[in-house]
């Protein structure tokens, strides 16, 4: 949930007076290119509620009527997996009651869409806590915060399940100084996965390696939800993300907190902060009580939270929902390929549920989904013209830069975007028809600094041709493993 005091203009938002029976949504208080977020007043109950609509931006429109209108009849297989990625999201959010996580109150289906209806919580998020206030977040700060946050986690992890998308935008601090962990990251993934979008619906930063992989040895448990964690409070600590996990497989430049001149904070929190983002997994805590350990302090209990005096807030019952969600095994999620797959991908400065989306035909892209099987109400087959979508958008790349390989940059004058490209040896490599005098590195990847624009880049060599197409938009790091022809 987005800070109260945006009230910014967002597309396709419902209007102020708009009424779900007794709920009358109020305010946009946040928003962007997978759902929307309203501040909302129940009318029964007489207490302002929040109410999360499921609004892929990229897929669809809103109609006069206030019904969602897919863009393209080509998104309706997209539509269907985010939506039921929302569905299966509140079922699960319904089923705790922890004063540290999103609180689902009521769900419901309509306008082809699907909304929740949560506690409206106070505060703001920790995102836009450090940037008005960087100098409250200090270490006294982060253990006053930090055991409620994994008593959270611990939560979710106890339950079979993973959150999978901690940030700093996903934790809302209230005016009392209690934390909430907000949205679990599944329908966006869901999305992701199937549309075509050349973003990675990750973010980067934050995620590790795993939640890009698919191997044997990559498969995603609590050690990803803690690398998440372990980000937060690095960028708590020093201000910013940890470089992007899948370039660091390429070549890791991240500096441990413990070799960083950093005053005002104790070894036993640098080293488990050290230790959360580890690249492999196996080298990571496993469990919260493992991180909580290296760190020196408890993880609370729901006791200990309740003892803190929060808001009032008057609660309904939820009702149970017959199909129970399957409790997941760790060791039998899987998650979609990323360089192997031969996509170009261009990892995201942000990307979370309500950040913008771009769709791209040049280029599909893997990210981490969840399938979920629960009924729904299918949306109606109703396509907006064709021209209402773009065919093709510039991906927004990360920020975090690695320091050039072997190989010979090009373009390098107004240079903006590291590109990794992914070359077999014999290979020549062309971009907008020039012949380039790169090699692979030992890694197996090329590097190329561009600037900004539109390129055709075309590998050919032991008898194949393969070939990517794509825009360059802002600064940061792209990996490409062209198709062949």
């Amino acid at each position: 949930m987005t800070d109260h005091d945006n009230n910014r203009s967002v597309p396709n938002a419902l209007p102020p007076g708009y009424r779900f029976n007794e709920f009358e949504i109020k305010e946009v208080i946040g928003g962007g290119g997978f759902g929307i977020v309203y501040r909302a007043w129940d009318h029964q109950l007489e207490r302002t509620i929040a109410i999360k609509e499921f609004m892929p931006s990229s897929l669809a429109v809103r109609n006069d009527d206030m019904t969602l209108v897919l863009r393209s009849e080509r998104f309706s297989k997209a539509f269907t997996a985010g939506l039921n990625s929302f569905i299966q999201e509140a079922r699960l959010l319904a089923r705790f009651n922890h004063p540290n996580l999103l609180h689902v109150l009521r769900f419901w289906v309509q306008n082809d869409t699907a909304y929740m209806g949560t506690v409206f919580y106070s505060g703001t998020t920790l995102s836009r806590l450090r940037e008005k206030n960087p100098a409250l977040l200090n270490e006294a700060w982060i253990r006053r915060m930090l055991p409620m946050l994994l008593g959270a986690i611990k939560t979710i992890h106890d339950e079979g399940y993973l959150h999978r998308d901690i940030s700093l935008d996903n934790i809302q601090i209230q005016e009392n100084g209690l934390p909430v962990l907000l949205d679990f990251g599944s329908a966006r993934r869901s999305i992701g996965s199937i549309s075509d979008e050349t973003e990675t619906m990750l973010r980067p930063g934050y995620a590790p390696i795993e939640q890009y992989t698919d191997d044997n040895e990559s498969e995603q448990g609590p050690w990803t939800d803690i690398y998440a964690l372990g980000a937060v409070l690095h960028t708590l600590i020093i201000g910013s993300p940890p470089p992007v996990s899948v370039v660091r497989s390429i070549q890791d430049t991240y500096m441990p907190l413990t070799q960083r001149n950093l005053p005002g904070y104790s070894p036993s929190l640098l080293q488990a902060v050290d230790r959360a983002l580890a690249l492999k997994m196996e080298d990571r805590p496993q469990t919260v009580d493992e991180f909580a350990a290296l760190i020196e302090m408890p993880v609370a209990g729901l006791d200990d939270v309740l003892s803190v005096k929060q808001p009032g807030t008057m609660l309904v019952p939820v009702e149970e929902t017959e199909e129970k969600p399957a409790v997941l095994d760790w060791r039998r999620y899987k998650v979609p390929g990323l360089v192997a797959a031969g996509v170009v991908v261009g990892l995201v400065a942000g990307g979370m549920l309500f950040s913008g989306g771009s769709s791209n035909d040049s280029a599909a892209v893997q990210t981490a989904s969840t399938q979920n099987d629960a009924s729904v109400t299918q949306p109606a087959h109703q396509t907006a013209p064709e021209n209402s979508a773009s065919s093709q958008t510039s991906a927004t790349p990360a920020q975090s830069q690695p320091s050039t390989q072997s190989a010979t940059p090009v373009a390098t004058q107004g240079a903006v975007a590291q590109i990794f490209v992914r070359m077999n040896e014999g290979e020549k490599l062309t971009l907008n028809g020039e012949s380039q005098s790169v090699t692979p590195a030992t890694n197996g990847f090329a590097s190329l600094k561009l600037q900004p624009g539109h390129y055709e880049l075309v590998l050919q060599g032991n008898g194949q041709t393969r070939s990517q197409s794509f825009n360059i938009a802002k600064a940061g790091t792209w990996l490409i493993n062209p198709q062949p022809k």
